[in-house]
């Protein structure tokens, strides 16, 4: 590890378990202090012991990320308590495909207030953080859309309007704080192999969804992490408003 990101305060959303759990790993990994999210506290405390373990500093904030004080309440904590804030990743989530007659009110307002409006408040609590921290190198918010924000999925609706939706947000707000030195980004995972997607999918399955894939395989949630990692550090210090694929081609190749 170089610890690129040594001396950094992150937050990253929904890092209970799988693609946030990996973010968050290999954030703290490169030096960073991530504040862990989830609503179940068992989660993130297991994502805790696993940073600690390896040597990293992480944070507990159990919250209900779609909230909007308590992700400026969380963002303010880690801001208070280490000085700074760097980088932000929007990374929660809820998710169910369903046939659009039976799309309920409860469900629209779940999967909204999770997977969009909360993004536009992690956003809001990291843009005012950052700009506080006054940092030499500005700061970083990255938000993890989907390859449904490009696709018209069956059955689901609601989760494709909704990353579409986290694309929007994504490339207007680059243009709103990118005189403050924010960059804001996204990235779009195809299938991964997570712990929901093998727990609820048969071999057959995923072997059918791998053979669409160009590279032949499942994306990992270390792949998404390996992307965010880019997007948080210098490396990127010239890309805002920018969406990465991490999908093995599937998304817009042609087969």
């Amino acid at each position: 590890m170089t610890h690129s990101l040594a001396g950094r305060v992150a937050l990253v959303t929904g890092s209970g378990n799988g693609i946030g759990r990996a973010i968050a790993c290999r954030l703290a990994a490169e030096g960073a202090i991530v504040g862990i999210n989830d609503l179940r506290p068992e989660f993130t405390r297991a994502t805790i012991d696993l940073i600690t373990a390896a040597g990293g500093q992480a944070v507990d904030l159990p919250m209900d990320a779609a909230v909007r004080d308590n992700v400026h309440a969380a963002v303010r904590t880690l801001s208070q308590r280490h000085g700074r804030f760097d980088i932000m990743v929007n990374n929660a989530a809820w998710v169910r495909y369903e046939a659009i007659a039976t799309i309920t009110e409860k469900t629209m307002d779940r999967m909204v207030n999770i997977g969009f409006a909360g993004v536009a408040w992690g956003i809001q609590a990291a843009a005012e953080a950052i700009e506080a921290s006054n940092n030499a190198t500005g700061g970083s918010i990255i938000n993890i859309a989907s390859a449904a924000a490009f696709l018209g999925l069956p059955n689901a609706m609601l989760y494709c309007g909704i990353k579409a939706g986290v694309v929007g947000l994504t490339r207007s707000a680059a243009t709103d704080l990118g005189p403050k030195q924010i960059r804001v980004n996204a990235i779009a995972p195809g299938s991964t192999r997570t712990e929901a997607v093998t727990a609820k999918l048969s071999p057959e399955t995923i072997q059918a969804r791998q053979a669409r894939i160009p590279l032949q395989r499942l994306g990992e949630p270390d792949d998404v992490a390996e992307a965010c990692l880019f997007l948080a550090g210098d490396a990127s210090r010239f890309i805002s408003g920018s969406v990465i694929s991490v999908d093995g081609g599937s998304t817009f190749a042609y087969s």
